[in-house]
């Protein structure tokens, strides 16, 4: 087989697909393409494997990435290419232009979730039959597969360990950039000009991301990274507050590769290095959760389904459809609760240590399976990524790799009072009680009933009564888990 990775030109002509790595700049695949074969054509496909089975037709990451693909399109036009942009299954449109094409070889950057594996093996096989290459490379994570083990040589399920070793490992080559615009002349156009499809033609509307001030692309990333690193200092304490603007909003751009983690994670490196910048080391370290959970999905594929630790599948759900409707729309009575549930419908979004609380609440108050809570969030997040998606859950749910102890339950009210203190986030979400004195924001249920009637906020009729009482359902939670352990 050729070596794609050697300096000589391997290939007449390649074919580069683009998945979750929508950016021409630092971008691993494209630049071992343009560097092995003297023409290289570029393709995005709107997989209808994956759209076609998608709630709603207002999804925002299809917006998303309709906006990113437009502007990578004429990222490439301006340095003499081009992009074709397919609507189609595609393990059946890939190989199918691969062969129109006529090319030697196909290369893209490495997927590891179990789905994304399992097609990639199916193009693979495909592609072989015509006698045409297939190459991965490794572009999404700093550390991929292997590259992190133990003394041993297993995997970690642990995750100070595992960052230690990810720290240790680190040095400047890892965080290299890809020189992608020195090979920039290698980019083929097709014989025929490649229209790009609209929104409507994909089949989608269009939603409130504009309203929202989220953007796809290139641009928009390295004006929010711009933003953060002018905020990066206060990012260890800030972050956890979501009425406070202390978090980097860079995940949706960090899913669908419209900015470099090697440039992210080289940045937090060596702001750590320079200053001791406590933030940014902070940061660094939620970049390298990203890596953790990543390589777990990789090595162990049966958590996209099942709990990470077997025993966990033998807990017995009440999963009350009632109540689990009270949690996606909004309305369990504790604000805290509603107010994140309300951020994510009405934005795609959740603050992370908001995610924590409602994931803690559905499974340990609710005593609903994480799946169903996993499942509502990958339909609804614009950042959903299986893998720490899926990591998240089971943290909260204690049946994940280095999760909370089942025990550990968080109290919506306590948590509210801690990272929402003045109540400002719940007002935002939960207009219903901005007059509600700071003093009952938390639980207003506790408010007397004659505040209430003169504040128009009646519990029960302006704002729901709580579904659960927290006390008698942590108890059933501490039951329901120890039948397990015991």
């Amino acid at each position: 087989m050729k070596n794609p990775s050697s300096q000589a030109v391997s290939y007449d002509s390649a074919l580069f697909w683009f998945r979750r790595d929508l950016r021409v700049s630092d971008n691993a695949g494209l630049y071992r393409a343009l560097k092995a074969a003297k023409q290289v054509y570029c393709v995005f496909v709107f997989d209808r494997e994956i759209l076609d089975a998608l709630p709603s037709l207002r999804d925002r990451r299809v917006e998303f990435i309709h906006q990113s693909i437009a502007e990578l399109k004429q990222s490439l036009i301006k340095l003499g290419g081009d992009l074709i942009v397919r609507h189609a299954r595609t393990d059946e449109t890939l190989p199918a232009l691969a062969r129109e094409l006529k090319v030697d070889a196909v290369f893209t950057n490495e997927d590891y979730e179990p789905m994304a594996i399992a097609r990639d093996v199916r193009i693979r096989e495909s592609l072989r039959e015509h006698d045409i290459e297939f190459f991965t490379f490794k572009d999404t994570v700093i550390f991929e597969k292997d590259e992190v083990l133990t003394q041993s040589g297993g995997t970690y399920s642990v995750f100070t360990p595992y960052k230690n070793a990810w720290l240790k490992k680190l040095d400047d080559f890892q965080l290299k950039p890809y020189p992608v615009a020195k090979y920039a002349k290698h980019l083929a156009k097709p014989k025929k000009k490649e229209a790009m499809p609209t929104l409507a033609s994909l089949g989608f509307e269009p939603t409130n991301l504009k309203a929202l001030g989220i953007e796809g692309g290139e641009a928009a990333a390295a004006k929010l990274r711009d933003d953060f690193m002018g905020r990066i200092d206060d990012y260890k304490e800030a972050r956890d507050y979501p009425a406070v603007k202390g978090v980097s909003y860079l995940s949706v751009h960090n899913r669908f590769g419209t900015i470099s983690i090697r440039e992210l994670a080289s940045v937090a490196h060596a702001e750590t290095l320079r200053r001791k910048n406590i933030g940014a080391e902070t940061w660094l370290s939620e970049l390298v959760w990203r890596d953790f959970y990543f390589q777990i999905i990789y090595h162990h594929p049966h958590a996209a389904t099942s709990a990470f630790r077997p025993e966990y599948d033998a807990i017995r759900w009440p999963n009350d459809g009632a109540l689990f409707a009270a949690w996606c729309e909004a309305r369990t009575g504790y604000p805290i609760i509603d107010a994140a549930m309300r951020q994510i419908n009405d934005t795609g979004y959740m603050h992370n240590r908001l995610r924590m609380i409602v994931a803690s609440f559905l499974t340990k108050d609710l005593l609903i399976d994480w799946r169903y809570g996993e499942k509502y969030f990958a339909d609804n997040l614009n950042d959903f990524d299986l893998s720490a998606n899926n990591g998240g859950w089971q943290w909260a749910a204690s049946t994940g790799c280095d999760a909370q102890p089942y025990f550990r339950i968080f109290n919506p009210v306590t948590q509210s009072e801690r990272f929402d203190p003045k109540g400002k986030f719940i007002r935002r979400y939960l207009p219903e009680l901005k007059d509600v004195p700071d003093k009952f924001i938390h639980a207003p249920w506790t408010l007397p009933p004659l505040e209430q009637q003169a504040l128009g906020v009646v519990i029960g009729k302006n704002y729901p009564a709580p579904v659960v009482d927290h006390a008698v359902q942590r108890e059933k939670a501490l039951a329901m888990y120890k039948v397990v352990k015991s």
